[in-house]
């Protein structure tokens, strides 16, 4: 049973994260749906969208950002959407509440050890952003400094009164950031408490998760979309597997279980190391992890005459490039389990997928950010036979 609707959240047009606040969460779905419909209807039956049973805190990873107002009070929260201005957050519907509860009081500590939060005006000043990661199975908490400077006055001080006042977390890091950017981590980490890593369960698997890697947001949610991943994979055990952008191995690991065997292709290194120790820490010796272009990978191993039998495809926002789309050609996989989180470019490179002599069998979309107008999409394709 769904919990009643409240109405949108008092920050909704200031913070304009949430595009879908003034709508109860069925009417949202049924958008949702009809979004989908929209673009990827040509291609065949649209099921109907997989939502959550209770659509709020569904955050495990929660960012904020660190400055100061006009009274030179220090402020946390969000940027607005397509600015540098921050809107001060306490709490948020989306995002994990003890995530929240440690923000708050790490704004609180500043003032107490008489640190400074950044001015990006004056590019001054010393914490610049807060990021938590929590492990919704495990109960692990992980909690990154982002500091302007190395510099960290007090800093083993720091940590035990955050310690004191929230014993949940398991491991904190300084990470320094000194240029004028968009990204918020920058390359240089020091752990100051714990192993500098938490683990979560995902899928019956255990996963360690790092600052910089990346992990699904929503793992309730997460489980409903690889679990329906695995089901059109239709897997026999008998299947070599490419995992495309495999950042930690999640997909991959999921689906050596039931596959003969498995490789993991990303370009961040820091992601392949996690997705190797993963493999390890669940005993699974059939999946191997490559740190390089997918695209690349692929098209190597088409001209080596090697063979996959399913690709499966999670891509950023943007989409796949046509340099890896004719690389999928090239490898000619029987399936292609293509996970999407905008159907705008998963759209586009149906198309051209469609062009090239695949069919769509099956479209599922499933709702991971609820409140938002984003919704995730994952479409089974076929090689047509000749």
């Amino acid at each position: 049973m769904r919990p009643n609707y409240v109405g949108p959240c008092p920050l909704a047009k200031k913070c304009g994260g949430c595009q879908l606040q003034n709508m109860e969460y069925e009417r949202q779905l049924r958008f949702k749906q009809g979004k989908v419909q929209s673009l990827l209807g040509k291609y065949g039956k649209v099921k109907p969208i997989l939502g959550m049973e209770y659509p709020y805190h569904y955050r495990n990873k929660v960012q904020a950002a660190f400055g100061v107002n006009r009274r030179r009070e220090i402020i946390s929260g969000v940027y607005q959407s397509s600015t540098h201005r921050i809107v001060p957050v306490d709490s948020c519907r989306t995002e994990d509440q003890t995530a929240d509860a440690i923000i708050v009081t790490i704004r609180r500590l500043l003032k107490e050890f008489r640190l400074s939060a950044y001015d990006e005006r004056a590019e001054k000043g010393f914490l610049r952003h807060v990021l938590v990661k929590r492990g919704f199975s495990t109960g692990q908490v992980m909690v990154v400094l982002v500091t302007s400077t190395p510099v960290f006055t007090a800093k083993y001080h720091f940590v035990k009164a955050l310690l004191r006042e929230h014993p949940e977390i398991t491991t904190i890091l300084q990470n320094v950031n000194p240029y004028f950017t968009s990204l918020v981590l920058g390359k240089q980490q020091k752990v100051l408490y714990g192993p500098g890593y938490i683990e979560d369960t995902l899928c019956g698997l255990v996963f360690r998760i790092s600052a910089a890697s990346f992990y699904q947001i929503n793992p309730v949610q997460t489980e409903v979309l690889y679990g329906k991943a695995m089901e059109l994979a239709g897997l026999t055990g008998k299947e070599r597997v490419i995992d495309a952008y495999c950042g930690i191995g999640t997909i991959g690991l999921t689906a050596s279980r039931h596959a003969r065997e498995v490789i993991g292709v990303e370009v961040n290194g820091d992601a392949v190391r996690d997705a190797i120790a993963n493999a390890k820490r669940n005993g699974i010796r059939n999946a191997r992890f490559y740190t390089g272009d997918a695209g690349e990978f692929m098209s190597a191993m088409a001209e080596e005459g090697e063979r996959a039998n399913v690709v499966f495809m999670d891509p950023p926002r943007a989409g796949s490039d046509r340099k890896f789309l004719e690389s999928l050609i090239k490898l000619s996989p029987e399936k292609v389990v293509y996970i999407s989180c905008n159907p705008e470019t998963q759209a586009r490179d149906l198309a051209f997928l469609t062009a090239k002599g695949y069919r769509v069998r099956e479209i599922q979309p499933v709702d991971m950010f609820p409140w938002t107008e984003h919704v995730e999409t994952v479409v089974l394709m076929s090689k047509v036979k000749e």
